[in-house]
């Protein structure tokens, strides 16, 4: 029987229970992270959007204020992640004509000892769930879709920048 090495595990103690990695003695630098994510809305619910008919308001507008407060409650919704200082939170949500969409974009900017892909992802994700719940009156069958990690950079796995769109 050839033994292998089993891998160590960052979130899970001696006893094989979870814990959070301590990040303390790691030393703080620059760190970024962007992502994207897309909201299929169909026909109907795009005009709506377009023209600012949706009856709970303006949806861009409200998609980039929460995907700014997903960010900074990303500790609240993810057992294991840190609470971080963040220093910059950008989100741009963007009708996209050709394939009836809101397209979602988050930029997250701190200086510290961990990364900030968590709240990019999830800054992004609460931009598309506001998308979807202020035009679900008009539309049961819009679509989340392609919430993913573009880039990122600091950290000991270094800088990342995703090279296919698959």
């Amino acid at each position: 029987m050839i033994e292998t090495e089993v891998p160590s595990l960052s979130h899970i103690n001696t006893d094989g229970q979870i814990k959070m990695v301590d990040v303390g003695e790691k030393s703080a630098n620059a760190r970024t992270a962007f992502a994207t994510g897309r909201v299929l809305l169909g026909e109907e619910a795009f005009r709506q959007v377009k023209e600012n008919q949706i009856k709970k308001g303006d949806v861009l507008t409200t998609a980039k204020i929460a995907g700014i407060q997903g960010a900074k409650h990303t500790s609240l919704l993810i057992p294991l992640c840190h609470n971080i200082y963040l220093q910059n939170i950008t989100v741009e949500a963007e009708l996209n004509e050709e394939v009836l969409s809101v397209d979602i974009r988050a930029f997250v900017k701190t200086y510290g000892q961990t990364g900030v892909e968590m709240e990019a992802l999830s800054a992004v994700s609460a931009a598309a769930l506001t998308v979807y719940d202020m035009c679900k009156s008009v539309s049961k069958d819009i679509t989340i879709t392609q919430i993913r990690l573009q880039a990122k950079t600091g950290g000991l796995s270094g800088d990342y920048r995703r090279l296919h769109d698959n």
